[in-house]
């Protein structure tokens, strides 16, 4: 075990993950931006956070909102500049807070000089072997979007090339030197530029088998498509992928305390272990505690899953992000949702590792149900109207006033229509308001930060009653207990130090949890 002096900065740290469209507009233009972000690094101080994540920023048409990159060193101008952007880090750096940053290695976009060059080029030529190109009467194998329809696109002279996601993101070909040597100037240029690291998205995709076999789509509908099994759907989490890690971890260990956080949807645990090797990457997300339900034996199962999964390693807990339901409404929503959500929050925040917040969870933000003319995703044209996509998480962020765009923006237009209903949820609302949602927050990440309670990178389990569970930080002592019953229920013997609701009669209140000493 690790004293607390060995341990790097990441491996206990809250992460903040900025959607950077939709966390503060400065310029009125309806979207988030980098200056807005600067312009809220005292709230981000405020609430206690270590480091942010910040989604894309990059050049891009937008075909995914900033997941299919034109150019991935230089700053899209809807969000500002490079001077811009040096700015925010230099602030957030005076204030404590590092920064991270979105990495999209397992393709561009249709609009990267290089794609342009591949479809101006003949087929078999090595412009088009930066990519995947095959010549064939018809789709090269059976493999599906994730964004829904078919992987495979055909250009006008017969090829077909590989998408796992739009159509406008074709996936780069990582078997050719040319893909790596640019990934390793990407790296640079940003590192060069301070940021403290990178989260590497799609990190179980890039490589792909030569032979390009069909998947077993039978059973991938089965099962849970999200998780990946490479057994039966070779797109994700080939072997080879980890060489590129290798690759992507010398560079950045030739700059101090930076780190790298992978997102890795796979499903075994010795597959996820794979990815935390010495070697390979710090951090890796293990999607299991956002998967589960609110049940105390589904997360313990997924609490201990993540452990298993991290040997030796730093866990990774998070609850929510800007591609799936925020756990609010995945909880049941209303009032019901916003108690269990506190619950749990206190239940993340008791664990040993590494925590990601979504922006705007510590608010109690819900998945918001959209009218059809207001969806811009691309999973809501490539399902044929049929799958709403993710932007009811994506909505941007309310400050302050009482009503849209609540301080988001000096705008009246949003990129995404914004709740009639959010008053009581901006962060001014809920500012000097003890019993709000974003005071729980403070409260508790002040308390993981300063009590030695929280020290340990191990827990035991308590017995405990059917519908709960109470476990110890092995070391500092601190017991969480949660209660997912509808009755209240005895805590441990100890110090009461936090609870999501007041207790009931000296007991642990119903969709609640608690913090003892």
């Amino acid at each position: 075990m690790q004293s607390n002096a060995d341990r790097q900065w990441w491996q206990d740290a809250v992460f903040y993950q900025v959607y950077v469209r939709s966390f503060a507009d400065s310029d009125g233009d309806g979207v988030g931006d980098l200056d807005g972000i600067r312009s809220r690094l005292g709230y981000l101080e405020l609430l206690g956070i270590d480091a942010l994540w910040l989604t894309p920023f990059y050049v891009s048409p937008m075909a995914d909102h900033g997941y299919d990159v034109a150019d991935p060193r230089d700053v899209d101008p809807l969000f500002g500049d490079l001077e811009k952007f040096d700015a925010l880090v230099k602030e957030a750096h005076e204030r404590g807070i590092r920064v991270t940053i979105d990495l999209v290695p397992n393709h561009s976009s249709d609009q990267h000089p290089w794609f342009a060059e591949a479809v101006e080029a003949a087929p078999g030529t090595p412009a088009r072997d930066r990519y995947w190109f095959r010549t064939s009467n018809h789709p090269p194998n059976n493999w599906t979007s994730i964004f829904g329809g078919s992987a495979w696109s055909q250009l006008p002279d017969g090829d077909w090339y590989l998408h796992l996601f739009a159509p406008e993101q074709p996936d780069l070909n990582w078997a050719n030197p040319d893909v790596r040597a640019d990934l390793e100037q990407t790296l640079r240029f940003w590192l060069d530029r301070g940021v403290d690291g990178f989260r590497i998205d799609v990190a179980h995709g890039m490589a792909k088998p030569e032979s390009l076999p069909d998947m077993d789509l039978e059973r991938v509908e089965q099962g849970n498509s999200v998780l990946h099994d490479n057994s039966i759907d070779p797109r994700f989490d080939n072997d080879a992928v980890h060489d590129i890690h290798r690759m992507i971890r010398k560079v950045v260990d030739g700059y101090p305390e930076r780190m790298l956080i992978g997102e890795i949807w796979v499903r075994e645990d010795e597959r996820f272990a794979r990815y935390l090797r010495p070697d390979e990457l710090h951090l890796g997300f293990n999607f299991r505690l956002l998967s589960a339900d609110f049940d105390a034996d589904a997360v313990r199962t997924a609490i201990e899953g993540t452990l298993r999964a991290a040997p030796g390693g730093t866990p990774t807990w998070t609850l929510s992000n800007h591609d799936v339901v925020r756990h609010v409404t995945r909880y049941g929503d209303g009032e019901i949702g916003q108690r269990r959500a506190r619950a749990m929050a206190l239940v993340e925040l008791a664990l040993p590792g590494a925590i990601y917040l979504y922006n705007g969870e510590e608010l109690g933000l819900p998945t918001v149900e959209l009218p059809e003319w207001a969806l811009r995703d691309p999973i809501w044209e490539r399902s044929g109207h049929t799958r709403p996509g993710r932007d009811g998480s994506r909505i941007p962020v309310p400050w302050e006033g009482s009503q849209p765009p609540y301080g988001f923006s000096p705008g009246a237009e949003t990129w995404l229509p914004m709740p009639l209903e959010w008053a009581p949820l901006t962060v001014e609302a809920q500012l000097e308001d003890s019993d709000s949602m974003l005071s729980l927050y403070r409260h508790a990440i002040e308390l993981r930060k300063t009590s030695k309670a929280f020290t340990g990178t191990e827990i035991e389990w308590y017995g405990a009653p059917p519908g709960c569970f109470a476990f110890r930080r092995k070391g500092g002592g601190l017991i969480c207990a949660l209660n997912t019953t509808p009755a209240p229920v005895p805590i441990p013997p100890g110090q009461l130090l936090l609870a999501s609701e007041p207790l009931v009669d000296g007991q642990l209140a119903p969709d609640a949890a608690v913090w003892l000493t």
